[in-house]
């Protein structure tokens, strides 16, 4: 993408304006934890005082809106204390414009690395060098430090307790995550019935997993409906998988394929009642018509071998989804089969246990010292944004505009490790700067409103930000600059000089923040063959674990086999999020061109979908062992690392050794067996990926041809 195309994607994707779901009670109490500590501290302390307290009660408010399956009062109590450290210090170095210089840029690398531990923790520390800046205009002695520092965060404290007093639709994270996993997996059984290989995201199961995650008093009061259906939909999609599949499933035309789209439907049917009845805590209502198809018919069953194995299964595991949720099912009655899928998977149904915030200061550490190097995104993240920041406040504090911290708050509030973030927020945070501002200066200009009521003004500016900050990011930034017009307003700033400043140093701030990434960027697009090449390994092992239990079924681990599984699916995750940045980079040196990434990317996901055929079928500990299986899983682990080093080096990948073990297991016991053709499948798949990244001007691409 050339330079031209790029600004213009950026300015089209940061003034895009989204429909979005609003939470009117949950915007309420946000602006309530603002307005409960400027009213009193207005009324009985000074303007001064409530100003300082609402930036806290702003801050922790906004972290609380972002997403986490933490609980919202850990947010709002790691903002107040952020928020007071950082208050207080900048409040200690503000006379002297060197040392806060100092200060502010060790501060802001810090903020920087804090996107290695994760895009909350990056926004929270973010907040701390926002109100850093702003103390920057206020008193400097130690009393005052403390006071305002205090104040601050007794904003976030107050979010805090509103958080525990108020609570506002209990687990409706957790229960939205879980319902959109399952409606996901109906989704999937829709499409599969006109498409025997429709693909899959894994994005809403990783969701519903990681809100799965819990704290030691969560898991105390967690509701039942929470308990089991994600480990059932976890089980559902290979056996889905596997009866649509042509080849290891339902014959591709017939009696038996329209069994097989039966089976489907009735399983999207089942799946979207229980996701209906989570997300809403009402009963499972079924059609007649979906309990009938998932009887065995009166003449007899039709699906054949692994096919009908399958729906044996499929219909078990529809039973339990609809029994763990605990609510009423209106209009149906237990489905056959019931009991074979149950004995053994209670013990999947138990939560996972999140760590405690002091376990996880270790694994923050870690993460930070696995960025903290010249090649990482996140630390280049850091150096670029903390020398923006440094130069932001050099230049505004010269400038006699006043108010010079908004020129660096602006660039520290849109730089992100990537590109396209960074520009599109850049574009928005102007444009809904220019847009705030002058609606809110007009207002004070024509109607002069005193103290109060330009306290009532910033709330409602807040409640409305907080209210709409999911259509957009220049929406939101309309908001926080007429909050800020009106705050200001409070401390008798006049509105004509906040319009000026606030206008042109936004303006400043975004201009550095975009020839920052410009000048010292850190593009995604050269590391795309790394990110293949893990994707590969990851999906590789996965295949292994999975031929292992094939190869000796009384070793099988079932934990070895999920564990990969989740690899793959981050690998899988790491990459898609990689191509869709490099899609937005001006760089014109790919490293991979579009067309073998395209036909990688099919042959990978075909990859894991012949690995999920086959863990829909693994057998049972007494079965018999597989000497093709194991040799041929031992062939694979072998090529791996040689397969995703020719990936980086642009070398052609030999599957020389897998290819040789499959044909002995074919010849030893012929095309029979779900193993033999899953391993089929996974082999054509690997000898795809081999032509599409085959050293040329293009190589060929077999897998969109046969799409």
């Amino acid at each position: 993408m050339t330079w031209s195309s790029a600004l213009r994607e950026s300015v089209r994707s940061g003034l895009a304006v989204e429909r979005a779901e609003l939470t009117p009670l949950v915007a309420l109490r946000g602006a309530a934890g603002v307005a409960i500590v400027v009213g009193p501290l207005l009324w009985l302390g000074s303007p001064a005082m409530a100003v300082s307290s609402a930036f806290g009660a702003f801050a922790a408010g906004l972290a609380t809106f972002q997403r986490s399956w933490r609980p919202r009062p850990v947010l709002a109590l790691a903002v107040a204390v952020g928020l007071g450290v950082s208050t207080f210090l900048g409040y200690l170095a503000a006379a002297d414009h060197v040392l806060f210089a100092t200060l502010l840029t060790v501060w802001t690398l810090l903020a920087g690395m804090a996107w290695a531990v994760g895009p909350v923790s990056g926004l929270v520390a973010t907040q701390t060098i926002a109100v850093m800046l702003v103390t920057v205009t206020l008193p400097t002695s130690v009393l005052g430090a403390l006071q305002h520092a205090g104040l601050i965060a007794v904003g976030g404290l107050v979010q805090a307790a509103l958080i525990v007093l108020l609570p506002i639709r209990p687990w409706g994270a957790q229960r939205d995550a879980l319902a959109d996993a399952l409606a996901a997996e109906a989704d999937y059984a829709r499409r599969l019935r006109h498409d025997p290989v429709a693909p899959f995201d894994p994005q809403p199961l990783m969701d519903a997993r990681e809100a799965a995650e819990l704290t030691p008093r969560q898991a105390r009061s967690r509701p039942p409906q929470l308990a089991g259906p994600r480990g059932v939909a976890e089980r559902i999609r290979p056996v889905l998988a596997s009866i649509a599949d042509p080849v290891v499933g339902a014959a591709p035309e017939g009696p038996e394929r329209d069994r097989a789209r039966d089976l489907l439907g009735a399983a999207a049917a089942v799946l979207d009642a229980v996701a209906r009845a989570i997300r809403r805590g009402k009963p499972v209502l079924l059609p007649p018509e979906t309990v009938e198809t998932l009887q065995v018919p009166a003449s007899g069953p039709i699906l054949k071998g692994p096919a009908r194995r399958s729906a044996y299964r499929l219909i078990a595991l529809l039973g339990d989804a609809v029994e763990s949720i605990d609510e009423p099912v209106h209009e149906t009655r237990p489905p056959a089969g019931k009991k074979q899928g149950a004995k053994g998977e209670k013990k999947e149904h138990k939560h996972l246990l999140r760590p405690s915030v002091p376990r996880l200061v270790p694994v923050a550490l870690r993460a930070l010292r696995r960025e903290a190097r010249w090649s990482s995104p996140v630390g280049r993240h850091a150096v670029r944004v903390s020398v923006v920041v440094l130069i932001g406040y050099v230049l505004g504090t010269a400038l006699p505009l006043g108010h010079g911290y908004w020129a660096p708050m602006t660039s520290v509030m849109v730089m992100r490790p990537d590109f396209g973030q960074t520009y599109s927020r850049g574009v928005a945070r102007f444009a809904g700067t220019v847009v705030g501002v002058l609606i809110a200066g007009g207002l004070v200009a024509f109607t002069h409103p005193g103290v109060w009521v330009n306290a009532g003004l910033a709330v409602l500016c807040l409640g409305l930000m907080f209210l709409l900050m999911g259509t957009g990011y220049s929406v939101a930034s309309a908001c926080i600059a007429a909050y800020v017009v009106f705050l200001l307003g409070i401390a008798g700033e006049g509105w004509t000089q906040t319009v000026q400043a606030r206008v042109a140093l936004t303006l400043l701030g975004g201009l550095l923040a975009m020839a920052a990434y410009a000048l010292f960027p850190a593009w995604e697009t050269p590391r795309l063959r790394d990110r293949l090449a893990d994707w590969l390994t990851t999906n590789g092992q996965y295949a292994v674990a999975v031929l292992a239990a094939f190869g000796d079924p009384a070793e099988r681990r079932p934990r070895r086999v999920r564990e990969a599984l989740l690899d793959a699916r981050a690998a899988r995750t790491a990459w898609e999020d990689a191509a869709a940045r490099a899609l937005t980079e001006p760089v014109r040196h790919r490293g991979i061109s579009r067309t073998k990434e395209r036909a990688a990317e099919a042959a990978l996901t075909t990859l894991g979908r012949a690995t999920l055929l086959m863990e829909a079928h693994l057998p049972d500990r007494d079965a018999e062992p597989s000497k093709g299986a194991a040799a041929f899983a031992t062939a694979l682990q072998d090529s791996l690392p040689a397969a995703a080093q020719a990936i980086r080096d642009r070398a052609a990948l030999d599957w020389t050794a897998p290819r040789a073990a499959l044909t002995a297991w074919q010849t030893e016991t012929g095309d029979e067996g779900v193993a033999v053709r899953g391993t089929d499948l996974l082999m054509d798949a690997l000898d795809e990926l081999a032509e599409a990244l085959s050293p040329g001007p293009g190589g060929r691409n077999r897998a969109a041809r046969r799409t």
